[in-house]
């Protein structure tokens, strides 16, 4: 998702490192800041593999800054990790925000949706974070009110983003017919 960010985040605008790290830090929350030592080998990576370009600019103090774009490439690759992404991609909620952050680069409605309809179809299955014989527990069955909060807020979270995946479906389900 590291490597997704900073395509995304070019893709944006050209960047030095610094502004990148915020801005992958405020989307992946605070919880999970990206540390300098994961962030630069991933930059080089992306570099060596011809997704971006570095250019070196005066820096506001003594020091010069590097400013990376994305190259061509990076832009062909962007858009086929929007496109594919893996299914954790889909269920895991921080992974699920950086593909959704992004996927308006995907300039082709239709896959788009596809995209959205594989997150759907995650939230439609029977899920808990709580057990009893195999089986998924509702809030309602749930005595103990710290676990029945969390359900109940899951629901919630659930419900409106199955709301909006709906409402956006819709939409992109007519730009394409309207082609």
């Amino acid at each position: 998702m590291l490597e997704l960010a900073i395509l995304g985040f070019l893709h944006d605008a050209p960047l030095h490192g610094y502004e990148l790290r915020k801005r992958i830090a405020a989307l992946t929350g605070h919880g999970k800041p990206v540390a300098e030592s994961t962030l630069y080998p991933a930059i080089k990576r992306l570099e060596k593999a011809g997704l971006l370009a570095r250019r070196t600019q005066p820096g506001a103090g003594a020091a010069p800054r590097h400013v990376l774009t994305l190259t061509a490439e990076g832009q062909t690759e962007l858009r086929r990790r929007l496109a594919h992404p893996a299914d954790v991609d889909i269920t895991d909620e921080n992974r699920w925000f950086t593909v959704l952050a992004f996927l308006r680069h995907l300039d082709d409605p239709p896959a788009q949706a596809e995209v959205l309809e594989r997150r759907m179809a995650f939230l439609r299955q029977p899920s808990s974070f709580f057990y009893e014989g195999g089986r998924p527990l509702r809030a309602e069955e749930v005595e103990d009110p710290f676990r029945r909060g969390i359900l109940t807020i899951a629901r919630a979270t659930s419900q409106a983003e199955l709301s909006w995946l709906r409402r956006t479906l819709d939409t992109l389900r007519a730009a394409t017919d309207d082609r």
